[in-house]
């Protein structure tokens, strides 16, 4: 494993991010050390440092997280001191204790660890109950600020990076159907083929990255004030994906069955023309659609308005060295156009 890959992340956070989280603390230190004098308000700023997440429905996850897991952290502290005193090993059986009970309740990771570290801090800092109410108190104080800060303070919408990833997926959709439609006339090299195979398995993990754009948008929603702006618009990406969905499956499937049963008289079957012409409509017809959800990553080429694929394809029966080739790119030819067209 490479050091600076397991430090550094792929990209920078927004620099808002950590402005609110930085207001978030500053703020959660301030009012904790007012309301709860006394000791320095740790919990407070620890808790609205961590509660300050990149969607609002995420703070509120991260606040529930955090809260539980300091009450119960704070509560087998506290039983144990009053149980055994303070002796030093008191702490290493309180770590101990509270692991064994998040993992009896099946508590979350972040939350099993919260609770090990509360129950740690409150008897090296203090096992008193009247403690352990203040540190509570003062968490309390640290999530309110941190959900709040997070909710006033623009709260961000991943609306954009969804739009960019539909897009990209639509426009290589339609060039791969493009590009199938361009080879299957002409003979090909090995290599030629192995490139058509490679272009077309891209789709894949670029529907994938479309999918998690819109869910991380759809989440970012969630409890936003801004929500009622952009909800339709990633309702219709949703819709958009969902159709296109199908289409990335059997356009790789066409490419799957061209690489597989290739041989240089496939060109000279009669229905090849017809049915490159039909891939290319059906290119068309992507690109339409994108055009139409307003996701295209080049909105300065504008595609025809009109549905290019206006009729089912009918051909005459390949020879019987094509047929299962042949057979094979017009069912999925079918599939396509049923997605497109809306037929079942």
């Amino acid at each position: 494993m490479r050091i600076h890959a397991a430090i550094r992340a792929s990209k920078r956070s927004p620099l808002l991010q950590v402005v609110k989280s930085a207001a978030a603390t500053i703020a959660a230190w301030l009012l904790a050390g007012w309301v709860v004098p006394g000791q320095l308000p740790v919990f407070a700023a620890i808790a609205a440092l961590l509660v300050v997440q990149p969607s609002v429905n995420q703070s509120l996850s991260k606040a529930l997280e955090r809260s539980i897991g300091v009450i119960v952290g704070v509560v087998i502290a506290v039983a144990l001191g009053l149980l055994l005193g303070s002796p030093s090993w008191i702490v290493l059986l309180a770590i101990v204790v509270a692991m064994l009970v998040a993992w009896a309740f099946k508590a979350t990771p972040g939350t099993g660890n919260q609770v090990a570290i509360s129950a740690m801090l409150v008897l090296a800092l203090g096992s008193t109950p009247d403690y352990a109410i203040a540190r509570i108190f003062e968490t309390l104080i640290g999530v309110v600020i941190g959900i709040v800060v997070n909710a006033l303070i623009v709260p961000p919408v991943l609306v954009a990076p969804a739009r960019r990833d539909l897009g990209l997926l639509g426009s290589e959709l339609a060039a791969s159907l493009d590009r199938l439609a361009d080879a299957l006339p002409e003979p090909q090299t090995p290599s030629k083929l192995q490139e058509l195979m490679l272009e077309a398995r891209l789709l894949r993990p670029m529907k994938d990255a479309a999918e998690a754009s819109i869910a991380a948008g759809e989440e970012s929603l969630t409890l936003n004030p801004r929500r009622s702006t952009h909800r339709e618009e990633l309702r219709e990406m949703r819709a958009l994906l969902e159709r296109l969905t199908p289409i990335v499956t059997q356009t790789i499937g066409m490419t799957r069955a061209y690489f597989d049963h290739y041989d240089d008289s496939i060109g000279q079957e009669p229905a090849v023309t017809a049915i490159a012409e039909q891939l290319r409509r059906a290119g068309h017809d992507v690109r339409l659609a994108v055009q139409i959800a307003d996701v295209s990553p080049e909105p300065e080429t504008l595609t025809s308005a009109i549905p290019a694929l206006t009729a089912p394809l009918v051909i005459r029966p390949p020879s019987s060295t094509h047929w299962i080739l042949i057979g094979s790119l017009m069912e999925d030819l079918r599939r396509i156009r049923g997605e497109l067209v809306d037929e079942e």
